[in-house]
């Protein structure tokens, strides 16, 4: 009998860690990710087979108890992500028209933590990342540098920087550069 070879996915940044005074960049730990498209008359029966109500307002996001994470994107557009969970199991479990498409092979993340966080992100980022227009919880679409990513305000000092796996190895570069200059 022939043996089977299986192939075990590197994660991009993986073993690299980077920052300066007041700031600390880490890859983020491996995550299930979907990108999750319905209607507004959908989102209580989605929320319910999620385990968390569905952030209907922009910049807005909400977790649950075990850790999963849903980013609004759009009207009708969330970014799921789940680190020990199955978001696209318990979706396939909702009887309501919606488009649930796997990505975690897609994406990555960058932690960015320290006083100097949000200066760090905001060096290559043209929105304002401030406590008043980007409080805990906050997250947008953007550009960092001349990639889009996607960020999340985990915490006071605290942010989350997903994007394309492709793309990991700049932005963690761009944001060790910039975190050199950004001492809290």
């Amino acid at each position: 009998m022939a043996d089977i070879a299986h192939a075990n996915r590197m994660e991009p940044l993986a073993g690299r860690v980077a920052g300066a005074a007041g700031v600390t960049l880490t890859p983020a730990t491996p995550a299930r990710r979907v990108s999750l498209r319905g209607g507004s008359s959908d989102v209580q029966a989605l929320s319910k087979v999620l385990g968390l109500e569905l952030p209907m307002s922009p910049k807005t996001s909400a977790s649950n108890a075990q850790g999963r994470i849903a980013a609004w994107l759009g009207p009708d557009e969330w970014l799921i992500v789940d680190e020990d969970g199955d978001p696209l199991a318990d979706l396939g479990k909702a009887d309501v028209l919606h488009s649930a498409v796997d990505i975690s092979h897609r994406n990555t993340a960058i932690l960015v933590s320290g006083m100097g966080a949000r200066a760090t992100l905001e060096s290559g980022c043209p929105q304002n990342l401030g406590d008043k227009d980007f409080p805990v919880g906050s997250v947008t679409r953007t550009v960092l540098g001349k990639i889009e990513v996607v960020i999340l305000r985990t915490g006071e000092t605290d942010f989350r920087v997903e994007c394309w796996r492709s793309f990991s190895d700049y932005a963690f570069g761009m944001l060790s550069e910039t975190a050199k200059d950004c001492l809290a």
